[in-house]
């Protein structure tokens, strides 16, 4: 029995990672300008679309870049529960989820380098520098998230979240962990990675299924930075009524939609004013906001 649920989680999560993924693709299609095709629409012309060859490309390097983005975000998420479960409830399941997204880094950077293009090695290196300056305040919000738990098991953060939410006394850790889960995805104001500025940066020479799997892989990060969420801040399957299980979908849909939100309410941001502002704002309140809850869990 228990072999048959390890199968049928290992089954059922990139089914469901990939619901929400193509869910939010949707939503965002219907909320841009003009009628944007759906995903469904945009896959079936990718796939009969002839792969773009630039000169002296390096094929190894970028075809390992678009296939370890999504590898990255579905193992990141076998951390995360659904409900109260996980697909694997790892000791130091926190380290594991940042580790995974340091793999994003390379398979972004290796996206953008391997065409052997200006244009996309640029948006390869901007994403680096744009995880040096989102990586520590995430680090610090969802390390305040264990500390809180006094443990790295995301099983035990979500435990220790009965009848009052991370999110409500960790605030400041909350709203940093947000901001940075916009950024891993480089989404809304954090899309310079991929910006139209130099033509699509690091996606600029994708083309056919190289480019399929690198922003389907950019969409599931951005569903899993969504789920990770709600198990770190948000209380897990905590909830009235309702199973365990029926509130991680309902709290991961609300956190996908505020970031879905997000993108066209903001502009995008200047990357030296973004590594300014994590590295003079964000990282100070992030050390603060630890150093508040290191107090509160002293004083049990």
């Amino acid at each position: 029995m228990a072999e048959s649920a390890s199968l049928w989680s290992v089954l059922a999560l990139p089914l469901v990672l990939g619901a929400f993924a193509v869910g939010a693709a949707t939503v965002d299609a219907r909320l841009g300008p003009g009628r944007a095709p759906g995903p469904g629409c945009e896959v079936l012309r990718l796939l009969v679309q002839q792969r773009r060859v630039t000169n002296a490309a390096d094929q190894l390097l970028l075809r390992l870049g678009v296939t370890l983005l999504p590898v990255a975000a579905v193992l990141a998420a076998v951390v995360v529960p659904f409900g109260f479960t996980a697909l694997s409830d790892l000791p130091d399941g926190i380290v594991w989820f940042n580790a995974m997204e340091a793999l994003a880094w390379a398979a972004v950077w290796l996206a953008g380098w391997g065409p052997n293009s200006a244009l996309s090695m640029i948006g390869g290196y901007r994403f680096l520098a744009q995880g040096l300056a989102y990586e520590i305040p995430h680090m610090l919000a969802i390390t305040t998230a264990a500390l809180g738990a006094e443990s790295l098991r995301v099983g035990a953060v979500v435990d220790a979240q009965f009848g009052l939410w991370f999110a409500v006394w960790m605030p400041v850790a909350f709203v940093i962990y947000l901001a940075s889960a916009l950024a891993m995805a480089f989404w809304g104001p954090f899309d310079q990675p991929v910006g139209s500025d130099v033509a699509g940066g690091a996606a600029a020479e994708l083309s056919g299924v190289d480019r399929i799997l690198f922003l389907g892989g950019r969409w599931l990060l951005l569903t899993v930075a969504a789920a990770a969420a709600v198990p770190l801040f948000l209380g897990g399957g905590h909830g009235p009524l309702l199973p365990g299980w029926a509130w991680t979908l309902i709290k991961t849909a609300a956190v996908l939609a505020l970031l879905l939100w997000v993108r066209r309410r903001l502009p995008v941001l200047r990357m030296d004013r973004y590594m300014e502002v994590a590295w003079v704002v964000l990282t100070p309140l992030a050390i603060v906001q630890a150093l508040v809850v290191a107090l509160v869990v002293l004083g049990r």
